[in-house]
């Protein structure tokens, strides 16, 4: 485990290292594993991405801005910024874990984020836990665009052919692929009377439909 590339990616340096290993630590390692400090940092990022939306729209209502920090602290979210800072190369895993995948797993990124956020907490407080959430989520939230960014895509493009009178997109299992600890779904999205097909992708069912949703809203929108 390299400290200083972590500590550099999220703009913070621990006071006390051992937190930053718990942190990355799964359970499959050891008993000093990061499931209490995933706990502490899923509430932490909640309450922060919270604070940011709420200061950055207060034209936005509750409902709003509860969709909007769902579409940027969910499962599919966090892998992203995992990914983004290599956390899945710098995670303690088991032997198993390691022979399975484990620092590509979707959930097990996503809790290491939370975790690290969780211990930065306590080494540093909630001002510095601010400071690493506005880093590590700085695009994200730059990127949210209120019109939209309420609504995830299923739900806009269901909005848009309900609002012409058409029937529903319907979602079809195209297949998947990789073995059960990391599959892929390719899911396709039809809208025959607008003679729309799009095919997406994504580590769950559910992901890949808003894949395949995201395309054909883009599509509807420039027709």
């Amino acid at each position: 485990m390299d400290h200083g590339l972590i500590s550099g990616r999220i703009g913070y340096v621990f006071r006390e290292p051992a937190l930053l290993r718990r942190a990355l630590t799964h359970r499959s390692f050891g008993a000093d594993h990061n499931e209490r400090l995933e706990y502490l940092g899923d509430s932490v990022v909640n309450c922060l991405v919270a604070l940011e939306l709420y200061d950055r729209f207060p034209q936005l209502s509750e409902g709003e801005l509860s969709r909007i920090r769902a579409n940027l602290v969910n499962q599919q979210a966090l892998q992203g910024i995992a990914i983004n800072i290599g956390l899945g190369g710098q995670l303690l895993l088991g032997e198993g874990e390691v022979k399975s995948g484990g620092a590509a797993r979707p959930s097990i990124l996503a809790d290491a984020v939370e975790a690290v956020i969780g211990a930065v907490v306590i080494d540093g407080g909630f001002p510095a836990a601010q400071q690493v959430v506005r880093r590590l989520f700085g695009e994200n939230l730059a990127a949210v665009d209120p019109g939209v960014s309420g609504k995830d895509a299923k739900t806009r493009l269901q909005e848009f052919v309900q609002g012409r009178g058409l029937p529903l997109p319907v979602y079809t299992l195209l297949g998947t692929r990789g073995q059960a600890h990391a599959q892929s779904f390719e899911v396709q999205c039809s809208i025959t009377e607008l003679d729309i097909l799009t095919e997406g992708r994504g580590g769950s069912r559910r992901a890949a439909e808003q894949d395949a949703a995201g395309k054909a809203m883009a599509l509807v929108e420039n027709q």
